[in-house]
């Protein structure tokens, strides 16, 4: 049986977002798979600049309004990089206008908002894909077939995920994420997003039975997260733990335990090189017969790509898109069972902390 033909999509942003300027690299990189075919800016100086600088074709449209891109009939999906206030209202208006949606995380202020959201696209049969890029690395896969291995992993029993930066005063002023009117999650739903995401993928997607926020968060004056901490429990006595900061150094670290082996992560949202990414395993680990050093050392795995991670999930997405438009295909549903997922246990957590730090559990 022949394949399905996949044809280039196009594509509109919404917003000349920082994080913008990653996706349209990735976009011109794999021009077989999707174009920049609009972009809109509330000024259109602002948008026509973005366009420029980031190399959008002479033929893409440059719109002073988000409604003129979801109204555009040329347009197949858009990526909404707004803050996390505004996606309500204009992922629900992309639906309506029939165009597939990727949104940036995270995907909305709470779950609410999130189902109403994905109600919109399975009302209107388009694909919704969050901007998880890590999720798309083939090292992602390979850390898998190692975490499915009975023998070598055994069965999972607890996870650590912290990824932290040290934000510059300006930052911690001026920026939307510490705005409770615009990304009022912050630290939480920004770097813990991230961290959420990867417990939940060492765990097969299963969802924690309840979760209590660790005391000695740190909020802004305005009751925005700047730190928190928080574990999560599951009923067959598996644990996690995960910290997430705009207060401290650059850490990126994932750390899962089974019966027999450990699995460690390093760069686990951003490889230290795209071209590759690392982690290394480690099985039946005991020290030697002294008790000055380790029998067996864990052992480093490498996993080259042709793409980076992000040109993986415009792929992925486009694909998914092209094969609904042009082959009656019907969305994948893995995707916005995901982002669910991660955003319920983030309001877990959050319900947690701002509640003396009570055990809230999470309900499907």
């Amino acid at each position: 049986m022949a394949e399905p033909s996949i044809l280039p999509i196009n594509l509109g942003i919404l917003g000349c977002a920082g994080i913008g300027k990653k996706l349209c690299r990735a976009i011109n990189l794999i021009p077989d798979h999707a174009t920049l075919a609009a972009i809109a800016s509330r000024s259109p100086d602002k948008a026509a600049h973005f366009a420029a600088a980031n190399n959008f074709p002479l033929t893409a449209k440059v719109f002073n309004s988000y409604d003129a891109v979801l109204n555009h009939p040329d347009i197949d999906a858009v990526y909404i990089p707004l803050p996390t206030s505004l996606h309500l209202k204009y992922a629900v208006l992309a639906a309506h206008n029939k165009k597939h949606l990727l949104l940036e995380k995270p995907v909305a202020m709470n779950v609410g908002e999130l189902d109403t959201i994905i109600e919109a696209c399975e009302d209107n049969g388009l694909q919704f894909m969050d901007g998880t890029m890590w999720m798309h690395h083939p090292r992602t896969t390979v850390m898998r077939e190692f975490l499915s291995d009975s023998q070598h992993f055994g069965d999972l029993k607890s996870i650590t995920s912290c990824f932290t930066f040290a934000a510059n005063p300006n930052f911690l002023e001026n920026d939307i994420r510490t705005k409770p009117d615009l990304d009022g999650l912050g630290a939480l739903g920004d770097v813990g997003w991230y961290c959420i995401r990867s417990i939940l993928w060492a765990t097969n997607f299963e969802l924690p039975k309840f979760v209590i926020a660790l005391p000695g968060p740190v909020l802004n004056k305005a009751g925005v997260i700047l730190t928190c901490s928080a574990s999560l429990h599951w009923e067959d006595g598996k644990v996690a733990t995960i910290h997430c900061s705009f207060l401290e150094n650059l850490t990126m670290d994932v750390t899962v335990i089974g019966t027999k082996g450990t699995l460690h992560m390093n760069d686990f949202v951003v490889p230290y090189d795209e071209n590759k990414a690392s982690f290394c395993t480690a099985t039946g680990s005991v020290l030697n017969g002294l008790e000055t050093g380790w029998k067996t050392e864990p052992k480093n795995h490498t996993v080259v790509t042709d793409l980076p991670q992000e040109c993986l999930l415009v792929r992925e997405f486009s694909r998914l898109v092209s094969n609904i438009k042009n082959n009656g295909a019907q969305p994948e549903k893995k995707w916005p069972a995901i982002s669910r997922k991660t955003q319920l246990t983030l309001d877990a957590v959050k319900e947690s902390l701002h509640n003396g730090f009570k055990k809230v559990e999470i309900v499907n």
